[in-house]
């Protein structure tokens, strides 16, 4: 990466603090196996293929928690262009709007401005990824039955962050001279979601022309 973009991909452009796996764990290794695939060049397709002998759930579990960690470094590139006056609801284009529902303050899907969904989003994920029994660190406790399930939903709500930043904010992408490293990050996530079979195709549609031209 140049010193140019590891300006603009720096800590304090983070939108949260970073979730880390532990030193000395498996899912240390595997995260760090990953990472080496990456960096060395490997095929894309070929890095996300669960290897051989590997726990499917560890594997997930790795690349969901590396997967919020970038993206939401992605939005935090632009977060502060993306305001309630220019994005007054989230969305990927006219004819894709998304609505926020959760089990608390939102039971039915409700429009948002784009930074208030992307906020909500993002502490959702965030409260999914430390809550222990789900994604447990500590050796031996298994991982829930629903565990893949919750890792779709999150995916789900991570490929937005993608639509919204594609569609409405990739000019600055542009200006910061980051598009190869958005680019990047977002092959990553298809070819492991689709390996996978962790997203939905009508999930994709907003976004199936680029990815027609970047991924197949």
């Amino acid at each position: 990466m140049s010193t140019a973009l590891k300006q603009v991909f720096n800590k304090d452009k983070t939108f949260r603090p970073k979730r880390k796996f532990e030193p000395g764990t498996q899912r240390f290794d595997l995260h760090k196996r990953a990472q080496a695939s990456l960096s060395s060049g490997l095929d894309l397709r070929a890095a996300v293929k669960l290897p051989q002998g590997e726990d499917l759930n560890d594997w997930v579990a790795v690349h969901v928690v590396d997967f919020f960690n970038r993206i939401n470094l992605i939005y935090g590139t632009v977060c502060e262009f993306c305001t309630d006056k220019s994005c007054p609801v989230m969305s990927g284009g006219p004819r894709y709007e998304y609505r926020w529902q959760d089990e608390h303050k939102y039971k039915k899907p409700t429009p948002l401005p784009a930074p208030q969904y992307m906020n909500l989003l993002m502490d959702w994920i965030e409260m999914q990824i430390n809550n222990e029994d789900i994604f447990p660190t500590s050796i031996g406790i298994p991982f829930p039955k629903n565990f893949i399930q919750i890792c779709k939903k999150i995916l789900c709500r991570l490929f937005r962050v993608f639509v919204h930043v594609y569609i409405h904010h990739f000019d600055r992408i542009l200006l910061m001279g980051a598009e190869a490293h958005v680019n990047t990050c977002y092959k990553h996530f298809y070819y492991f979601s689709t390996e996978l079979n962790l997203i939905e195709r009508k999930e994709l549609e907003p976004l199936k022309e680029m990815t027609s031209r970047m991924c197949l």
